[in-house]
């Protein structure tokens, strides 16, 4: 019968060898790149929500025509 716990470990081993080989950003890197993430997050809910509400008054306009 084959030791399950012996599979575990050669995985877990495997996983750490290969976690050594990545490359890992630097602070400033991680810091930069997080702001850039946010500052896009922010432009785009921006943009959803200015055409979410000019959508509504359009549906809003054509419904009030037909009425």
């Amino acid at each position: 019968m084959k030791n399950p716990f012996r599979s575990v470990r050669i995985f877990f081993g495997e996983m750490m060898t290969e976690l050594k080989k990545a490359t890992w950003p630097t602070l400033t890197e991680l810091r930069d790149s997080t702001i850039v993430v946010l500052i896009a997050i922010v432009i785009l809910g921006f943009f959803v929500s200015i055409a979410d509400f000019s959508l509504v008054q359009v549906v809003d306009l054509f419904t009030t025509w037909v009425s």
